[in-house]
Protein backbone atom coordinates (compact mmCIF):
# COMPACT_ATOMS: atom_id res chain seq x y z
CA UNK A 1 0.00 0.00 0.00
CA UNK A 2 1.40 3.36 -0.98
CA UNK A 3 2.23 5.65 1.93
CA UNK A 4 0.80 9.13 1.45
CA UNK A 5 3.39 11.93 1.45
CA UNK A 6 3.78 13.32 4.97
CA UNK A 7 6.03 15.58 6.97
CA UNK A 8 7.02 14.63 10.50
CA UNK A 9 9.40 16.65 12.64
CA UNK A 10 10.59 15.11 15.89
CA UNK A 11 12.19 17.05 18.69
CA UNK A 12 12.71 15.23 21.95
CA UNK A 13 9.36 13.77 22.95
CA UNK A 14 7.17 15.80 20.64
CA UNK A 15 6.32 15.65 16.95
CA UNK A 16 4.18 17.33 14.33
CA UNK A 17 2.56 15.28 11.58
CA UNK A 18 1.21 17.07 8.51
CA UNK A 19 -0.97 14.91 6.23
CA UNK A 20 -1.46 15.66 2.57
CA UNK A 21 -5.07 16.35 1.68
CA UNK A 22 -8.14 16.41 3.87
CA UNK A 23 -7.76 14.99 7.37
CA UNK A 24 -9.96 14.61 10.45
CA UNK A 25 -8.33 13.18 13.59
CA UNK A 26 -11.46 12.21 15.51
CA UNK A 27 -13.09 10.54 12.49
CA UNK A 28 -9.88 8.61 11.88
CA UNK A 29 -8.99 7.27 15.31
CA UNK A 30 -12.48 7.27 16.82
CA UNK A 31 -12.73 3.56 15.94
CA UNK A 32 -9.95 2.92 18.46
CA UNK A 33 -11.93 4.30 21.41
CA UNK A 34 -14.09 1.84 23.36
CA UNK A 35 -16.73 4.31 24.46
CA UNK A 36 -16.44 7.87 25.72
CA UNK A 37 -15.12 6.67 29.10
CA UNK A 38 -12.46 4.34 27.70
CA UNK A 39 -9.61 4.56 30.27
CA UNK A 40 -7.03 3.97 27.51
CA UNK A 41 -8.39 6.66 25.16
CA UNK A 42 -9.86 9.80 26.63
CA UNK A 43 -10.86 12.97 24.79
CA UNK A 44 -10.85 16.31 26.58
CA UNK A 45 -11.50 19.56 24.76
CA UNK A 46 -10.83 17.95 21.39
CA UNK A 47 -7.45 16.57 22.56
CA UNK A 48 -6.98 12.79 22.34
CA UNK A 49 -5.06 11.04 25.13
CA UNK A 50 -3.98 7.45 24.45
CA UNK A 51 -2.24 5.00 26.79
CA UNK A 52 -0.59 1.87 25.40
CA UNK A 53 2.56 -0.24 25.36
CA UNK A 54 4.97 -0.87 22.52
CA UNK A 55 8.24 -2.81 22.31
CA UNK A 56 10.03 -0.15 24.37
CA UNK A 57 7.45 0.13 27.15
CA UNK A 58 4.47 2.14 28.34
CA UNK A 59 3.46 5.40 26.68
CA UNK A 60 1.08 8.27 27.20
CA UNK A 61 0.39 9.97 23.88
CA UNK A 62 -1.33 13.34 23.46
CA UNK A 63 -2.73 14.24 20.04
CA UNK A 64 -3.81 17.83 19.42
CA UNK A 65 -5.40 18.68 16.04
CA UNK A 66 -4.56 22.05 14.52
CA UNK A 67 -5.41 23.85 11.32
CA UNK A 68 -8.33 23.15 9.01
CA UNK A 69 -9.74 20.13 7.21
CA UNK A 70 -7.60 20.69 4.12
CA UNK A 71 -4.57 22.07 5.93
CA UNK A 72 -4.37 19.98 9.07
CA UNK A 73 -1.51 19.17 11.35
CA UNK A 74 -1.39 16.96 14.43
CA UNK A 75 0.78 18.08 17.32
CA UNK A 76 1.85 15.03 19.34
CA UNK A 77 3.62 14.69 22.68
CA UNK A 78 4.58 11.46 24.42
CA UNK A 79 5.70 10.42 27.89
CA UNK A 80 7.09 7.14 29.22
CA UNK A 81 9.74 4.64 28.09
CA UNK A 82 7.90 3.91 24.84
CA UNK A 83 7.70 7.57 23.81
CA UNK A 84 10.32 7.60 21.05
CA UNK A 85 8.92 4.53 19.33
CA UNK A 86 5.38 5.88 19.71
CA UNK A 87 6.35 9.04 17.84
CA UNK A 88 8.19 7.08 15.17
CA UNK A 89 5.04 5.06 14.49
CA UNK A 90 2.74 8.09 14.71
CA UNK A 91 2.01 8.41 10.95
CA UNK A 92 0.79 4.81 10.69
CA UNK A 93 -1.36 5.23 13.79
CA UNK A 94 -2.93 8.30 12.22
CA UNK A 95 -3.65 6.58 8.90
CA UNK A 96 -0.71 7.70 6.76
CA UNK A 97 -0.47 4.25 5.17
CA UNK A 98 -4.15 4.24 4.23
CA UNK A 99 -4.55 4.76 0.47
CA UNK A 100 -7.95 5.96 -0.77
CA UNK A 101 -6.77 6.67 -4.33
CA UNK A 102 -8.72 3.80 -5.92
CA UNK A 103 -11.85 4.49 -3.89
CA UNK A 104 -11.71 8.18 -4.83
CA UNK A 105 -10.99 7.59 -8.51
CA UNK A 106 -13.93 9.10 -10.44
CA UNK A 107 -14.53 5.96 -12.49
CA UNK A 108 -14.55 3.76 -9.38
CA UNK A 109 -16.66 6.23 -7.46
CA UNK A 110 -19.38 5.96 -10.10
CA UNK A 111 -19.73 2.24 -9.27
CA UNK A 112 -20.34 2.92 -5.57
CA UNK A 113 -23.77 2.99 -3.94
CA UNK A 114 -25.20 6.49 -3.61
CA UNK A 115 -25.02 6.34 0.19
CA UNK A 116 -21.32 5.39 0.10
CA UNK A 117 -20.62 8.33 -2.21
CA UNK A 118 -22.53 10.58 0.17
CA UNK A 119 -20.56 9.27 3.16
CA UNK A 120 -17.26 9.96 1.44
CA UNK A 121 -18.40 13.44 0.40
CA UNK A 122 -19.32 14.22 4.00
CA UNK A 123 -16.13 12.68 5.43
CA UNK A 124 -13.16 13.34 3.12
CA UNK A 125 -10.78 13.46 6.09
CA UNK A 126 -11.44 9.94 7.36
CA UNK A 127 -8.49 7.48 7.21
CA UNK A 128 -8.14 3.91 8.49
CA UNK A 129 -5.63 3.82 11.37
CA UNK A 130 -3.01 1.11 12.02
CA UNK A 131 -2.08 0.45 15.66
CA UNK A 132 -0.14 -2.82 15.34
CA UNK A 133 -1.16 -3.66 18.93
CA UNK A 134 -2.55 -7.16 18.57
CA UNK A 135 -3.37 -8.30 22.13
CA UNK A 136 -5.14 -5.04 23.02
CA UNK A 137 -7.32 -5.34 19.90
CA UNK A 138 -8.00 -9.05 20.45
CA UNK A 139 -9.03 -8.54 24.09
CA UNK A 140 -11.37 -5.69 23.24
CA UNK A 141 -12.92 -7.52 20.27
CA UNK A 142 -13.49 -10.68 22.32
CA UNK A 143 -15.26 -8.61 24.98
CA UNK A 144 -17.57 -7.38 22.21
CA UNK A 145 -18.56 -10.90 21.13
CA UNK A 146 -22.31 -11.66 21.45
CA UNK A 147 -23.13 -8.75 23.80
CA UNK A 148 -24.42 -5.22 23.43
CA UNK A 149 -21.98 -2.38 22.85
CA UNK A 150 -22.88 -0.96 26.26
CA UNK A 151 -21.95 -4.21 28.01
CA UNK A 152 -18.63 -4.45 26.17
CA UNK A 153 -17.69 -0.86 27.05
CA UNK A 154 -18.54 -1.42 30.72
CA UNK A 155 -16.47 -4.62 30.83
CA UNK A 156 -13.46 -2.97 29.16
CA UNK A 157 -13.65 0.00 31.53
CA UNK A 158 -13.92 -2.21 34.64
CA UNK A 159 -11.01 -4.45 33.68
CA UNK A 160 -8.68 -1.58 32.77
CA UNK A 161 -9.53 0.37 35.91
CA UNK A 162 -8.85 -2.66 38.11
CA UNK A 163 -6.04 -4.45 36.27
CA UNK A 164 -4.38 -1.94 33.95
CA UNK A 165 -1.50 0.18 35.23
CA UNK A 166 -1.73 3.97 35.46
CA UNK A 167 -0.45 5.65 32.30
CA UNK A 168 3.00 7.29 32.45
CA UNK A 169 2.79 10.75 33.99
CA UNK A 170 2.26 13.75 31.76
CA UNK A 171 2.27 16.41 34.46
CA UNK A 172 -0.85 18.45 35.02
CA UNK A 173 -1.92 18.14 31.39
CA UNK A 174 -3.19 14.56 31.35
CA UNK A 175 -6.77 13.80 32.36
CA UNK A 176 -7.27 11.75 35.48
CA UNK A 177 -8.09 8.08 35.06
CA UNK A 178 -5.92 7.38 32.01
CA UNK A 179 -4.78 3.73 32.21
CA UNK A 180 -2.87 1.18 30.17
CA UNK A 181 -4.59 -1.98 28.90
CA UNK A 182 -3.36 -5.04 30.84
CA UNK A 183 -0.28 -6.90 29.70
CA UNK A 184 -0.52 -10.60 28.80
CA UNK A 185 0.60 -11.45 32.33
CA UNK A 186 -1.94 -9.13 33.90
CA UNK A 187 -4.78 -10.60 31.83
CA UNK A 188 -3.75 -14.08 33.02
CA UNK A 189 -3.82 -13.04 36.67
CA UNK A 190 -7.43 -11.78 36.68
CA UNK A 191 -9.38 -14.15 38.97
CA UNK A 192 -12.59 -15.76 37.80
CA UNK A 193 -14.81 -13.76 40.16
CA UNK A 194 -13.45 -10.51 38.77
CA UNK A 195 -14.41 -11.54 35.24
CA UNK A 196 -17.90 -12.09 36.68
CA UNK A 197 -17.90 -8.62 38.25
CA UNK A 198 -16.91 -7.23 34.87
CA UNK A 199 -19.91 -8.97 33.27
CA UNK A 200 -17.75 -11.30 31.16
CA UNK A 201 -18.90 -14.90 30.74
CA UNK A 202 -16.54 -17.88 30.95
CA UNK A 203 -16.33 -18.38 27.19
CA UNK A 204 -15.12 -14.85 26.45
CA UNK A 205 -12.76 -14.70 29.44
CA UNK A 206 -11.37 -18.10 28.42
CA UNK A 207 -10.65 -16.81 24.92
CA UNK A 208 -8.81 -13.76 26.28
CA UNK A 209 -6.77 -15.97 28.61
CA UNK A 210 -5.82 -18.24 25.70
CA UNK A 211 -4.79 -15.21 23.67
CA UNK A 212 -2.73 -13.92 26.61
CA UNK A 213 -0.91 -17.26 26.85
CA UNK A 214 0.41 -16.68 23.31
CA UNK A 215 0.66 -12.91 23.69
CA UNK A 216 4.19 -12.61 22.30
CA UNK A 217 3.22 -14.71 19.29
CA UNK A 218 0.19 -12.50 18.69
CA UNK A 219 2.33 -9.37 18.75
CA UNK A 220 4.62 -10.86 16.10
CA UNK A 221 1.61 -11.04 13.81
CA UNK A 222 1.61 -7.24 13.69
CA UNK A 223 4.60 -7.45 11.35
CA UNK A 224 2.80 -9.66 8.84
CA UNK A 225 1.10 -8.14 5.80
CA UNK A 226 -2.68 -8.11 5.64
CA UNK A 227 -2.98 -11.58 4.07
CA UNK A 228 -4.19 -15.11 4.79
CA UNK A 229 -1.18 -16.00 6.98
CA UNK A 230 -2.19 -13.21 9.35
CA UNK A 231 -5.78 -14.43 9.55
CA UNK A 232 -4.68 -18.03 10.07
CA UNK A 233 -2.43 -16.94 12.92
CA UNK A 234 -5.27 -15.14 14.67
CA UNK A 235 -7.70 -18.00 14.17
CA UNK A 236 -5.24 -20.44 15.71
CA UNK A 237 -6.39 -19.08 19.09
CA UNK A 238 -9.51 -21.04 20.16
CA UNK A 239 -12.51 -18.71 20.37
CA UNK A 240 -11.32 -16.31 17.67
CA UNK A 241 -13.45 -16.60 14.53
CA UNK A 242 -14.02 -14.63 11.37
CA UNK A 243 -15.95 -11.83 13.11
CA UNK A 244 -13.22 -11.23 15.69
CA UNK A 245 -10.48 -11.41 13.05
CA UNK A 246 -12.21 -8.70 11.01
CA UNK A 247 -12.70 -6.45 14.04
CA UNK A 248 -9.05 -6.83 15.03
CA UNK A 249 -7.61 -6.18 11.57
CA UNK A 250 -9.72 -3.06 11.12
CA UNK A 251 -7.78 -1.57 14.06
CA UNK A 252 -4.35 -3.19 13.94
CA UNK A 253 -3.75 -3.18 10.17
CA UNK A 254 -6.17 -0.56 8.84
CA UNK A 255 -7.67 -3.29 6.65
CA UNK A 256 -9.78 -1.72 3.88
CA UNK A 257 -11.63 -4.97 3.10
CA UNK A 258 -12.38 -6.81 6.38
CA UNK A 259 -16.11 -6.89 7.03
CA UNK A 260 -17.52 -8.27 10.27
CA UNK A 261 -19.39 -11.34 9.05
CA UNK A 262 -21.48 -12.65 11.94
CA UNK A 263 -22.22 -9.23 13.42
CA UNK A 264 -25.64 -8.98 15.07
CA UNK A 265 -26.60 -5.81 13.17
CA UNK A 266 -24.28 -5.33 10.20
CA UNK A 267 -25.86 -7.57 7.56
CA UNK A 268 -29.32 -6.15 8.17
CA UNK A 269 -27.89 -2.62 8.03
CA UNK A 270 -26.04 -3.19 4.75
CA UNK A 271 -29.09 -4.83 3.23
CA UNK A 272 -31.34 -1.93 4.24
CA UNK A 273 -28.82 0.65 2.95
CA UNK A 274 -28.28 -1.01 -0.42
CA UNK A 275 -31.66 -2.59 -1.19
CA UNK A 276 -34.15 -1.24 1.35
CA UNK A 277 -34.54 -4.75 2.75
CA UNK A 278 -32.88 -6.70 5.55
CA UNK A 279 -30.49 -9.49 4.58
CA UNK A 280 -28.25 -12.11 6.20
CA UNK A 281 -24.47 -12.56 6.14
CA UNK A 282 -24.49 -14.42 2.83
CA UNK A 283 -26.64 -11.70 1.30
CA UNK A 284 -24.34 -8.99 2.62
CA UNK A 285 -21.29 -10.70 1.13
CA UNK A 286 -23.07 -10.93 -2.26
CA UNK A 287 -24.11 -7.27 -2.13
CA UNK A 288 -20.57 -6.08 -1.36
CA UNK A 289 -18.82 -8.39 -3.84
CA UNK A 290 -18.46 -5.70 -6.57
CA UNK A 291 -16.17 -3.76 -4.21
CA UNK A 292 -13.96 -6.64 -3.04
CA UNK A 293 -10.77 -5.20 -1.62
CA UNK A 294 -12.57 -2.04 -0.49
CA UNK A 295 -15.58 -3.50 1.33
CA UNK A 296 -14.69 -2.08 4.74
CA UNK A 297 -14.41 1.37 3.21
CA UNK A 298 -17.85 0.95 1.65
CA UNK A 299 -19.36 -0.09 5.00
CA UNK A 300 -17.68 2.80 6.83
CA UNK A 301 -19.01 5.26 4.24
CA UNK A 302 -22.52 3.83 4.50
CA UNK A 303 -22.46 4.58 8.23
CA UNK A 304 -20.80 7.95 7.62
CA UNK A 305 -23.66 8.92 5.28
CA UNK A 306 -25.98 9.14 8.28
CA UNK A 307 -28.29 6.38 7.01
CA UNK A 308 -30.02 4.42 9.77
CA UNK A 309 -32.05 1.30 9.10
CA UNK A 310 -35.63 1.06 10.39
CA UNK A 311 -35.88 -0.61 13.80
CA UNK A 312 -38.55 -3.06 14.84
CA UNK A 313 -39.25 -4.12 18.42
CA UNK A 314 -37.16 -3.54 21.56
CA UNK A 315 -33.39 -3.54 21.59
CA UNK A 316 -31.50 -6.54 22.94
CA UNK A 317 -31.24 -5.85 26.69
CA UNK A 318 -27.90 -6.14 28.49
CA UNK A 319 -27.43 -9.51 30.19
CA UNK A 320 -26.20 -9.71 33.79
CA UNK A 321 -23.67 -12.56 34.12
CA UNK A 322 -22.58 -11.64 37.64
CA UNK A 323 -25.18 -13.79 39.45
CA UNK A 324 -24.40 -16.90 37.43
Amino acid sequence: MTVLPTSIRTAGLSAVWEPEGAYNLTRTIGILQCGAQDPAHLITGGVHWLAFRNDDGATTLRLLPRGTLNSARIEAAAWGPGSELALESLPRLLGAADDWSQFDDPAYRETLPALARKGRYLNPGLRLPTTGRMLDAVARSVLEQRVTALEAKQSWRYLLNHYGDPAPGAGDYAPTGLRLPPTAGQWRRIPSWEWHKAGVDAQRSGTILKAALVGSGLERLAGLPNAEELRTGLRSVPGIGVWTVAEVLQRTHGCPDSISVGDFHLAAYVGAALTGKRTDDAGMVRLLKPWAGERQRVVRMLYASGFRKPTFGPRLPPEDHRRR
